[in-house]
């Protein structure tokens, strides 16, 4: 078994909702032997990972996986399995997998993951481990599984983190991952915040810049009048022993620039301590304070906006002796809690044996090898923080109104939006007085003491932090997604243009570019997942309109999570043959997820007129608007009589209505994209655009004058029906390139005055033969003169192929060969059809790039170079 292709789905997708991993693998002449047949490999796999015992493998029953194994299952299959069960092994929650035959030898494998890294690298082991069990070689699955521990550790988030993200998506707010550290976008566009650990947007680098340095802090909290230990900077022995002496014995020395309690001695006692404690920090720190040391318990008081959220006492970590045990066996004991973990992993920290837990303890005369008595409790640091091993006890409601008022003036002092500090006293349940004092406040707390504590209530700060970011910001930003076969772009560009009528700032992307304002930013197909993510990270937008393409949706899935609207056109036949579409189902069922991932109180768009479309309803669960040509039509009745909406035209009115009411809209002639209703398709667009925009409950006046202020030129709708006037002729540019494209392009011609209807025809190399010989059929039934052209891009077919296909379809079609011409360049054959037009022609060329041809027609426009209103 080996692995072809590996990739990562970080969002929703056609394979699953779920974050996933997809790995094509070559099964190596074993797709059809069961693993029962292969020697003693079931046995070993389950003694290896006796885990799998627990799997239920689609069989509502204990040991579904272990039943299969015994029937008869195969190796793709068994590797899903093994992929879950090793994630479960290292903590992680997942169940969801599956597996499915491309052809012959060749599978994909599907499995839902929570670190990316991590899940990647364990698809490689369970490979690994396969071809372990099929050569009988010996597999060292302790070492690998240590290795992905490893990788796991590295990207693992935090528990202060993972409370907040927690909090997020309790608020449906969509999270977006930024970078390969612990910094998320919450939310999408302009009311989007950023945040990393316990910092958002809004916290002020200077105020953290203060509480990074304590002798600041200190400073300026002294001049509040706030009490802190009295000490200052030492810069030499000298000094150390003055300020000691003068601010009297026990003193402790840390770090100017520090955290998490490294670097702090505390409780010492004299000359000889001192200057073996700073010559100590000297070998690791430039900058080394002097405070007095003070007596009393030490507190954690979180604050966040202005409030106090939470209160915890910080335990040093300790052992309690059993008069058998030596301290290090104690400790060892203490660290198999399972609570505790590698740094900042789990709620509490495994308590780490290094040379200050060694002196510490040296102090009180022990070493790792002393057995205490039975009963003796043993500080192992002089410090209480969680990161070094310590505990929590949640005391936010014992913590009196004095003490709370000190430590929100604190943290206004340093001007920080979530702080922590840290409280030296007897009791916080009493003012502090002379004998406690602040000793540190600091930026970026950490949190999970207070969600965690060893002992008493929960405090969810997380929720706190969450509502302050988005206290006065909406947590929603309005996306509407629309994809189809034909029509998503001018539906998008049309709901775009409604939009920001309506006072939104619009981002949109489309085949033709990234627009930011009605401002393109990208120019090109920008239909895939890194354009929508262009707009959902832009800080100008408060609304996206995302044309969402095919091939991007099956290459990377979604880039948001979910929609208020989904939009599906039509879906016919195009693209079929690639990326294992083949058929009109398989594209009905990857256009699908737009209409699936739809907010639960959101609406999918569906064309009630397009049979293939309607298929897909029994896959919707949010509430559904259909749009029809015809008010009688079964299925948009049918939605209405169920509480949904129906948009319909009916005697040249578009109406909208539901259960309550039904209101027109705009007459048909005087949708400008329509031509007066002559181009039925879009008609069909506006209707899809109302239904979005009715969605999205804006105002149906704002609706109508959207309709009829939207153009089918090249400012409004580039490369859609764009017509000009050229020395009597007209010509048309339009992006048809697939069947009912065509169709529908040329029977909007067809109603237009013209004298001879001439095609230049195209279509894009990963099309069909059968679908491209048909185009060139129609195009022999439809023109009086064809010039038939190629794409520059031909996408994997050889020059002139795509051209021999098209001219034998128009053949076949009975057309003259005296009136068909083949030149390969659009740009030159545009030249020839204009040079070539007589008064009254109509020409029409599918185009590949827009920006050359319309250059080329406002060349060949009449003298003033100014292009003419066409008149229909």
């Amino acid at each position: 078994m080996k692995i072809d292709e590996i990739k990562a789905f970080d969002g929703r997708n056609i394979y699953s909702h779920k974050k996933c991993i997809k790995i094509n693998v070559d099964l190596e002449g074993y797709s059809d032997i069961p693993t029962k047949e292969i020697k003693g490999f079931n046995e070993k796999l389950i003694e290896m990972i006796p885990q799998l015992k627990e799997h239920r493998c689609g069989i509502d029953e204990d040991g579904g996986f272990v039943k299969r194994l015994k029937e008869g299952t195969y190796l793709a299959h068994v590797c899903e399995h093994i992929i879950i069960a090793l994630q479960n092994i290292l903590g992680m929650e997942v169940s969801y997998g599956k597996a499915r035959e491309i052809f012959g030898d060749k599978y994909y494998i599907i499995y839902q993951y929570i670190y990316k890294n991590t899940a990647v690298e364990t698809g490689k082991v369970a490979v690994g481990l396969i071809n372990s069990l099929i050569r009988d070689t010996a597999f060292d699955l302790e070492s690998d599984l240590n290795l992905l521990k490893s990788i796991l550790r590295e990207e693992e988030l935090g528990p202060s983190t993972l409370s907040i993200i927690k909090e997020v998506k309790k608020r449906n707010i969509p999270i977006t991952k930024l970078g390969e550290g612990s910094m998320f976008q919450l939310g999408y566009g302009r009311n989007s915040k950023i945040m990393e650990a316990t910092i958002d947007g809004n916290t002020k680098t200077v105020a953290v810049d203060i509480a990074c340095d304590k002798l600041l802090t200190k400073e300026l909290l002294y001049n509040q009048c706030l009490p802190v230990a009295e000490g200052g900077l030492v810069r030499n022995s000298l000094e150390l022993l003055t300020k000691a002496n003068r601010i009297e014995y026990p003193v402790v020395l840390k770090p100017r620039y520090g955290n998490q309690g490294k670097g702090v001695i505390v409780n010492i006692k004299n000359d000889k301590e001192a200057i073996r404690a700073y010559r100590s920090l000297s070998e690791n720190f430039d900058n080394i304070i002097i405070e007095k040391n003070i007596f009393g318990k030490d507190y954690r008081v979180c604050v966040v906006d202005g409030e106090v959220v939470a209160v915890s006492q910080k335990i040093p970590p300790y052992v309690i002796g059993d008069g058998i045990r030596s301290v290090k066996q104690l400790i060892d004991q203490l660290n198999k809690d399972l609570r505790r973990g590698e740094g900042h992993e789990k709620p509490l920290t495994k308590i780490k044996v290094d040379e200050e837990l060694k002196i510490t303890i040296l102090k009180k005369g022990y070493n790792l090898e002393s057995v205490i008595r039975k009963g003796e409790k043993l500080i192992l640091r002089e410090t209480a923080n969680l990161s070094t091993g310590g505990e929590a006890i949640d005391c936010t409601d014992d913590i009196c109104e004095e003490n709370i008022e000190m430590c929100k003036r604190a943290a206004k002092t340093i001007d920080l939006n979530i702080c922590g500090i840290d409280v030296c006293c007897s009791d916080i349940s009493k003012p502090i007085g002379k004998d406690g004092a602040i000793i540190e406040v600091n930026a970026a707390p950490g949190i999970r003491m207070h969600h965690y504590p060893s002992k008493g209530a929960s405090r969810n700060v997380a929720g706190a932090i969450v509502d302050m970011m988005f206290k006065d910001t909406p947590k929603s930003t309005p996306i509407i997604s629309v994809t189809g076969t034909n029509g998503k772009t001018t539906t998008t560009r049309l709901i775009a243009h409604v939009m920001s009528l309506a006072g939104y700032n619009v981002g949109m992307t489309t085949t033709g570019g990234i627009y930011i304002n009605n401002k393109c930013v990208e120019k090109g197909d920008t239909t895939g997942y890194d354009s929508a993510k262009v707009i959902l990270s832009s800080k100008e937008i408060d609304a996206a309109v995302l044309e969402t393409a095919r091939g991007g949706m099956i290459r990377r899935g979604l880039a948001y999570d979910l929609a208020d609207v989904g939009v599906i056109t039509n879906i016919t036949e195009d693209h079929l043959g690639i990326d294992g579409i083949d058929t009109i189902e398989d594209l009905a069922y990857v256009k699908s997820l737009v209409a699936e991932a739809i907010k639960s109180k959101g609406y999918a768009v569906i064309n009630a007129d397009d049979p293939v479309s309607v298929t897909i309803l029994n896959r919707i669960k949010s509430s559904i608007i259909m749009f029809s040509k015809d008010k009688y039509n079964p299925i948009l009745i049918n939605n209405i009589k169920q509480g949904g909406y129906g948009i319909y035209t009916h005697e040249g009115i578009i109406y909208v209505e539901n259960q309550d009411q039904i209101l027109p809209i705009v007459k048909v002639e005087d949708v400008m994209i329509t031509l007066n209703g002559k181009l039925a398709y879009n008609v069909e667009n506006a209707m899809a655009a109302c239904a979005a925009l009715v969605g999205l409950k804006v105002k149906y006046s704002t609706i109508r004058k959207g309709l009829i202020s939207f153009y089918g030129d090249e400012n409004c709708n580039p490369g859609r029906f764009n017509i000009y006037n050229v020395n009597g002729a007209k010509v048309i540019l339009d992006y048809g390139h697939n069947i009912e494209g065509y169709k529908a392009v040329i029977n909007g011609a067809k109603s237009m005055k013209h004298k001879r209807l001439v095609g230049i025809i195209g279509v894009p190399g990963d099309r069909t033969n059968s679908s491209t010989e048909y185009i060139g059929e129609i195009s022999g039934e439809s023109f009086d003169y064809i010039y038939i052209k190629e794409d520059m891009d031909k996408r994997g077919r050889k020059t002139g192929e795509i051209a021999s296909i098209l001219k034998k379809g128009v053949i076949n079609s009975g057309f003259d060969k005296r009136k068909v011409e083949v030149i390969l360049d659009e740009q030159e054959a545009l030249r020839k059809a204009i040079d070539n037009a007589v008064i009254g022609d109509l020409i029409i060329i599918f185009f590949e790039k827009l920006e050359p041809l319309a250059k080329l027609v406002k060349e060949k426009v009449n003298t003033d170079k100014k292009q003419v209103a066409v008149t229909i």
